[in-house]
């Protein structure tokens, strides 16, 4: 069975989709099958890879409108397929909240393929609603990307609460698969400040490899490729291939 990884934090603009999109690139170069799960409105995981937001999308398969081998799309690199999103989902969101198991619906939907891929990667939105507790009911384990900045502390400690509270009650299997750092710039005091504090907290729960600000990374997004294909060779590209071995070997 496939493992399956959510990509969660609150706050936006921390590299998440970023993240999830080239982690998941590098896996499936290494040879395994990945899927990339699309679960925010804003479907930048999608453009990410150059995918299409056309239905059917992820709001057509949790309404029942698809199935899930008609909503799965192929991207541009070997291994890697793609649920994608759209506006349309901000309604499912609205949809979800007064149904039973309404946290389970994006489980239930991934069922069928579990067996088929090696990993299943979650983009979820930046916030702590319905649709990102659909992502930590369905996750084996939490994936955090985390800004190097004062007030990326203080969001850390409220995610870690909600995870244990979905631990709890929703999803007692889940654990934090690791803790990352993102647009890391070792000129500041600050950022180098905040890793201190936060691996001297959370100790092995971090990962060792560190994603530095990097324009090429912030390029791919517009190309529709992930970093592997738009510029293998700049430190980018190294650094969130280092950051995938590591996500293997963890499990």
């Amino acid at each position: 069975m496939g493992k399956v990884f959510v990509f969660v934090n609150q706050k936006g603009g921390v590299g998440k989709t970023t993240s999830a999109i080239n982690i998941g690139a590098y896996i499936a170069v290494g040879g395994k099958k990945v899927l990339l799960v699309d679960f925010d409105s804003q479907g930048n995981m999608s453009s990410g890879v150059g995918v299409s937001k056309k239905k059917p999308t992820i709001y057509e398969l949790l309404a029942g409108q698809s199935t899930i081998d008609e909503t799965i799309k192929h991207s541009g690199v070997k291994n890697l397929d793609v649920i994608s999103a759209s506006i349309d989902l901000s309604g499912a969101a609205i949809e979800l909240v007064d149904q039973e198991n309404r946290e389970y619906f994006l489980k239930n939907a991934l069922a069928p393929v579990r067996e088929k891929y090696d990993y299943i990667l979650i983009d979820c939105p930046p916030s702590l609603g319905i649709l990102t507790l659909n992502g930590l009911a369905a996750a084996d384990a939490v994936l955090v990307p985390m800004q190097c900045e004062y007030f990326a502390l203080e969001g850390i400690t409220l995610l870690l609460q909600t995870v244990k509270k979905v631990q709890e009650s929703i999803n007692k299997n889940l654990v934090i698969g690791g803790i990352f750092f993102t647009m890391y710039d070792s000129r500041t005091r600050l950022a180098q400040d905040v890793v201190m504090q936060v691996k001297s907290y959370f100790k092995d729960v971090v990962f060792n490899t560190i994603i530095p600000r990097n324009v090429r990374l912030s390029e791919a997004p517009s190309h529709g490729e992930p970093i592997c294909v738009y510029d293998p060779n700049c430190v980018g590209a190294k650094s969130y291939q280092r950051l995938a071995e590591e996500v293997i070997s963890r499990g």
